[in-house]
């Protein structure tokens, strides 16, 4: 497998199954606006967020999304020179405990203890399995509540 080293956020949010990603990716200007709603004030400095300010093309890369561009938790593992929280003795620490979305913080509690023990690549891996529609196979992205193609009802995080 290979691994897009751009994907790989240090806080255990993995890039290549997110919203914002898939959205850029696809250029999908009905989905940013959907996003729009998503993250318009529930993220810092986010009270003007507008659909062209929906683009990431990964943690780790030169357009990484606005709110992961001044990211405290990759500016910390980069401080500590970290490739992400996994390798920290410090983990869950305050940052984490006060990530501003709560399925965010859910997926990292679960992402970065797996990191931890797998390993890269199966932790790639497995978050790749992780978000596929369990009817359709379907590639879904990280908080989808329902399959886009068979509009399944779906909880992968």
């Amino acid at each position: 497998m290979e691994i897009n080293e751009k994907f790989l956020a240090p806080c255990g949010l993995y890039c290549g199954v997110c919203a914002v990603y898939y959205a850029t990716r696809d250029n999908n200007r009905k989905f940013k606006e959907r996003l729009v709603g998503v993250y318009k004030g529930r993220l810092p400095g986010s009270e003007g967020l507008c659909v062209e300010d929906i683009h990431c093309e990964g943690c780790l890369s030169k357009r990484p999304f606005g709110f992961c561009k001044e990211c405290v938790i990759r500016d910390c593992n980069q401080k500590k020179g970290f490739a992400g929280c996994h390798e920290c003795n410090d983990f869950p620490c305050s940052f984490i405990e006060d990530f501003p979305m709560p399925v965010g913080k859910k997926v990292i509690m679960r992402a970065i203890p797996c990191w931890r023990e797998w390993g890269t690549e199966k932790w790639v891996q497995e978050e790749e399995a992780r978000y596929i529609c369990p009817e359709c196979g379907h590639k879904l992205f990280r908080g989808a509540k329902r399959c886009n193609k068979c509009k399944t009802s779906v909880d992968l995080d």
